[in-house]
């Protein structure tokens, strides 16, 4: 079942509320990291907590603290937790709709409280959704943002999706100088990377001038801005590439696996290279999870030879110059990136396993 999370950001908490929350994660931080190197583990309950304070900690915190530092004990390189927020399962925290607003309630260091929350016009579908049963909450987090010190829930949500009827297929071909090509049957639909690679190199010039006067925090916040503006243009590239497939009948959208795609532009000179560090993946996901929620089924595909091989079987590397692809053997010309989506919704070197 497809899976989103909802950020809800907390309103106007009080000082002392926020107080409260800051000391609830630095007890569950330091347990955390206590339980890291207990001896038993794995056959604790709430409570071990007695062993390690005799302070007051909700027993639905400590619950869910031991589960998630039982799985991860494998997974944990480091020897400590930097910071371990409270997590609130679907039992512990619940959303109650009063009039127009919403509340979410979890337990604290006092009680369990009910707490307002901002809830944006699209989050507002999914609270009612899971008020009314038709989508599943999962482990809820409480946490906060550093840099704009303000606190939000984040809830993961499941919910079932029919499967489209639709046989079409499409295939989604990512690159650099087109940033992405998506094709059905006859129809294609391409995305330019000139447009973005001109303010990546913008960005780029900026942290430059920055790094000479020495303006470290200048550099960071220019990073951070361009990343949620290359997340900002992810999210309409998919939400585009998603829509184009609902509108011709697509059941499946394929995309190939991206191990190699920073290495396809073969010069300084070529438009797009300022491009090698778009967040590929995070497009993939977008796509992938749009498509899953709207019962498009996404399949992934081994990429080798996709840009080398003509509709007519014949595959060399010389096929492809630049966006350009000619056939050696039969002459068939078209744009090299629609070609590699065409033969990625093929998939003629078979699918990822």
């Amino acid at each position: 079942m497809p899976t989103i999370t909802l950020r809800l950001e907390l309103h106007k908490p009080t000082k002392v509320k926020q107080e409260m929350y800051e000391r609830m994660t630095e007890v569950n931080t330091e347990f955390a990291n206590w339980l890291l190197n207990h001896p038993e583990l794995n056959q604790a309950t709430s409570k071990i907590f007695k062993e390690f304070s005799s302070q007051r900690f909700p027993s639905a915190i400590v619950n869910q603290t031991i589960r998630e530092v039982k799985s991860q004990k494998k997974k944990q390189k480091a020897k400590t937790f930097q910071k371990r927020w409270c997590c609130f399962n679907n039992q512990n925290l619940k959303i109650v709709k009063k009039g127009d607003f919403y509340t979410v309630a979890f337990p604290t260091l006092e009680k369990k409280i009910g707490v307002p929350v901002v809830v944006r016009p699209y989050q507002q579908t999914w609270l009612d959704r899971i008020i009314d049963g038709t989508a599943k909450q999962g482990t809820a987090t409480l946490y906060k943002k550093k840099k704009k010190k303000k606190w939000y829930v984040a809830i993961p949500i499941t919910f079932e999706v029919k499967q489209r009827k639709e046989t079409n297929v499409m295939g989604v071909d990512l690159g650099l100088r087109y940033i992405a090509v998506a094709s059905v049957g006859t129809k294609s639909l391409f995305f330019k990377g000139n447009p973005c690679a001109f303010i990546r190199r913008r960005y780029a010039a900026l942290r430059r001038r920055l790094g000479k006067a020495k303006k470290l925090h200048m550099i960071r916040k220019n990073g951070d801005k361009e990343s949620r503006w290359m997340k900002d243009m992810n999210h309409k590239i998919s939400r585009q590439i998603v829509r184009f497939a609902l509108a011709n009948g697509v059941g499946v959208i394929r995309m190939e696996d991206l191990a190699g795609i920073r290495k396809r532009a073969a010069s300084a000179k070529e438009a797009g290279r300022s491009l090698h560090s778009w967040a590929f993946h995070q497009l993939q996901t977008m796509i992938a999870y749009k498509a899953e929620m709207s019962g498009i089924r996404v399949e992934w595909v081994n990429p080798t030879y996709t840009s080398q091989t003509c509709k007519c079987g014949h595959r060399e590397k010389e096929n492809r110059n630049g966006i350009h692809f000619k056939c050696k053997k039969c002459g068939y010309t078209i744009h090299a990136d629609l070609n590699g989506a065409i033969n990625i919704a093929k998939a003629i070197s078979g699918l990822s396993a």
